[in-house]
């Protein structure tokens, strides 16, 4: 068996093995990692070795971290990643490039249509009707999104929003509110089959998912970094966050939002949040605007959305694709008989 896992920010690290009567044997570490001294990979192979199939990541890492000889350095890669990457062996999960990708960046259409056809899009690929598809949104108009589990009264200011221009919305999947001003944002949907993400904790795979968007930041000269749970991060704080549902279907939903150019004033007249919760975002006032994007590369919002698309399609042979009438439609049925509705915005009051 063979598995693969590439570390968010660091690097590829292979393993091989066999399995016989239930335990792992003949296993071989290898990868594009640093480790000193040389003669610790045959005691990393040596730990891993014997141990039963059913053994949990964490378990594999506390078997490699009490093998490693005093004073061992591992750059690149954790004993966390090597129990990944047996894991995924374990289950044979594919990597990115065993799926045909394609990339959408369509008409602009309302916040809630958007929603819909993230619902819609999670589904079809679940389904096996859609190939695994990166979206990159377009709206209309400005509005809020909140989270699946927020509650509506508690995160938004209903007269600071009207007053602003802001609708009001609810996505399928938990975390926080979005202020998705117009032309102020990069997001972005994955919808990927279950079976990319397989071996992975919940908590891998966001940094597993939004590995290729950190190597596009690197690119535009922004020293990106994944912060635990689901944040992406600069020197200069919090860039942006993303949130994940999965389907019973296998259809997984991956987004991300990330800050453009938004008017931290204008945040916190919308949004119920303090200084307290702005404090770790990087945001030292309230009414300082939040533009890591624009402020840390120079570039327009269009020149980022490119840079995103073309790393994209590089690393996993990407190409251009589209939403389909039938799969618009299904979304404007949606949007009438779910995320226009009171009984959804309301679900948690």
């Amino acid at each position: 068996m063979h598995g693969e896992y590439k570390v968010p920010g660091g690097k590829l690290v292979v393993v091989d093995l066999e399995v016989e009567n239930g335990r792992i044997a003949d296993f071989h570490l290898a990868g594009d990692f640093f480790l000193e001294p040389d003669d610790a990979l045959a005691d990393i192979d040596a730990a891993v070795t014997g141990l039963p199939v059913e053994t949990d990541a964490t378990a594999i890492a506390a078997a490699v971290r009490r093998a490693l000889p005093e004073g061992a350095q591992l750059l690149g890669f954790t004993p966390e990643s090597v129990g990944t990457a047996v894991r995924r062996a374990l289950v044979t999960a594919p990597g990115w490039r065993d799926f045909e990708w394609e990339v959408v960046h369509e008409k602009a259409v309302s916040p809630a249509m958007n929603l819909a056809l993230d619902e819609v899009l999670t589904t079809r690929v679940g389904d096996g009707r859609r190939k695994p598809t990166l979206r990159i949104w377009e709206w209309d108009q400005s509005a809020v999104v909140i989270g699946s589990f927020q509650s509506y009264r508690n995160e938004v200011d209903p007269e600071g929003a009207a007053r602003h221009g802001f609708d009001v919305v609810r996505r399928i999947s938990g975390g926080g509110a979005m202020l998705m001003a117009a032309g102020s944002i990069v997001t972005y949907s994955l919808y990927v089959p279950a079976s990319l993400v397989a071996g992975l904790t919940f908590a891998d795979s966001y940094a597993f998912l939004d590995d290729w968007v950190l190597q596009a930041l690197r690119s535009l000269g922004i020293d990106a970094t994944y912060q635990p749970l689901n944040d992406i991060a600069s020197p200069s704080g919090k860039i942006g966050g993303a949130a994940q549902k999965r389907l019973a279907n296998g259809g997984v939903l991956h987004h991300a939002t990330l800050s453009y150019d938004m008017d931290g004033q204008v945040m916190t007249e919308v949004l119920r949040i303090g200084r307290e919760k702005l404090s770790d975002k990087g945001t030292v006032s309230a009414a300082k605007r939040v533009d890591p994007l624009r402020s840390q590369t120079g570039l327009p919002r269009e020149a980022i959305i490119e840079r995103f698309v073309q790393t994209f399609s590089t690393l996993y042979g990407a190409e251009p694709g589209h939403i389909t009438a039938e799969e618009y439609a299904e979304a404007e049925a949606l949007v009438v008989e779910k995320f226009s509705t009171d009984a959804w915005l309301q679900r948690v009051p």
